[in-house]
Parts: structure tokens; C-alpha cells; sequence
């Protein structure tokens, strides 16, 4: 039975390796991926903070040797991967938090370090402390949105748990509110304004269009969490 599940474990982790390496193009430029921070939050709630920080490592050398990016292929994802799977032990469970420690552990710290990284062993014009933060921020909200909705569909349909115990991870009780679930959908709301505004700083983007939609994305999930919140009241109330 161990050997099945060892066996599991490096499947599971090859095949989360080979995928973040094929995925890693999309949506990616300098300082940003989101596709990393997707594999990077599912392999910790899967697997745990140390094979999280294995597979974000390797698949960090492969593109760098194959892809030729730069160091920050290391830096803009190991910190998230440990951080999130930390996150999710500690708090016994929470996908949000595996969530957050992505964003802090890449969004802000790997951010961070990047600077002296880059400056070393990738010297270019303009750099500076907090250089990254608004590409490496945006990259961690969106693959960490999709990594977080990914993993609570799954673990509302009970196969979350089913793939930890087969692998035998930590199986934790997922439970979903009609409440929890219309502040997560305000919270994507928040998000996307974020990455608006944080993308369109950099770029030097200042055109009103741009804060129309980004007022108006987030104006769009807050109706769309109320309408949740009281449709499903109103629903749950008729059932009963």
C-alpha cells in the first residue's frame, strides 16, 4: 500500500511538473505567469508544502534551461509553492489560505527578492526594490483564482478528498456556506480591480476606459455575490 501511494506521489508530481511547464506560456511576459501559481497552489493542497517547493524548482530549471528565461522562473514561484502548502497544513485545510500564502510567498516576498537576484545575474536598466511587485502580484491573483475555484469545485464534489486520501495527504473537512461562497465571489471582484489598476500602473496606462471597467467588473461580482447570497437564502428557506 505505501509503495502504491509512493508511487502515486511521483506520478502525480510528473505529470503537475509537465503540465506547469506547457501551461507556463500563457497569459506569461517578464514578471508575471499565472499558470505557475495554478500548479504551484493545487500541488500543495495535493501533496504538501515540500513537494510543492520540489515541483515549483523543477519546473523552474526546465524553463530556464529550455525556455531561456531568466532566474526570476525560481524566485516568481518556489516562495509561494512552500509558503501555500505551509498555509494549508496550518489552518488545517483552508484553500483560501493555501490561496494567500501563494500571494505573499510570490506576489510580495518572491517579488522582492527577485530584485538582487535579477540584479546579479540579469543586469538591465531601471530596476529597483519593488520593480515586480505590480506583475508578480496580478500573476498570483489570477492563477491563484483559478487554482482556488478549481479546488473548491472539487472538493464540493467530494473528488479533493478522494485524490488526497489516495495519495495519502492529509484529508481535511471542506465545508461551503451560501455566505462563504457570496464573499468569495465579491473577493474575485476586488481581485480583478486589483490586477486592472496594478497592470495598468505599469504599463502607464491612464486612459478613463480603463477605470470604467475596473470600477465596473467590481460593481458586476458584488451584484452577482448578492443575488447568490439571497437567491440561495430564499431557496434554502423554501426547501426547508
Amino acid at each position: 500500500m505505501k509503495n502504491s501511494q509512493n508511487l502515486l506521489k511521483l506520478s502525480t508530481i510528473a505529470m503537475l511538473i509537465a503540465l506547469g511547464v506547457v501551461i507556463s506560456p500563457i497569459l506569461r511576459f517578464e514578471g508575471m505567469c499565472p499558470m505557475a501559481h495554478l500548479i504551484n497552489i493545487t500541488c500543495s493542497v495535493l501533496l504538501g508544502p515540500w513537494y510543492s517547493l520540489l515541483c515549483a524548482s523543477v519546473i523552474g530549471v526546465i524553463r530556464m534551461l529550455t525556455m531561456a528565461i531568466p532566474p526570476i522562473a525560481l524566485t516568481g514561484a518556489v516562495f509561494g509553492a512552500f509558503l501555500s502548502g505551509v498555509l494549508y497544513k496550518a489552518t488545517k485545510g483552508s484553500i483560501a489560505a493555501a490561496f494567500l500564502g501563494e500571494v505573499v510567498g510570490t506576489g510580495i516576498i518572491g517579488a522582492l527578492i527577485s530584485y538582487p537576484v535579477m540584479s546579479i545575474f540579469s543586469p538591465r536598466e531601471g530596476l529597483y526594490l519593488f520593480f515586480y511587485l505590480p506583475t508578480f502580484i496580478p500573476g498570483t491573483l489570477i492563477g491563484g483564482s483559478i487554482a482556488y475555484v478549481f479546488l473548491r469545485k472539487l472538493s464540493a464534489n467530494g473528488v479533493l478528498q478522494s485524490i488526497q486520501k489516495k495519495l495519502g495527504a492529509k484529508v481535511y473537512e471542506h465545508k461551503t456556506s451560501i455566505v462563504g461562497t457570496s464573499v468569495t465571489i465579491g473577493a474575485f471582484g476586488v481581485i480583478s480591480y486589483l490586477v486592472i489598476k496594478l497592470l495598468s500602473g505599469f504599463f502607464g496606462i491612464t486612459s478613463g476606459i480603463v477605470e470604467y471597467v475596473s470600477y465596473g467588473i467590481l460593481a458586476l461580482f458584488i451584484l452577482l455575490a448578492v443575488i447568490h447570497y439571497f437567491y440561495n437564502k430564499t431557496k434554502k428557506k423554501v426547501e426547508n
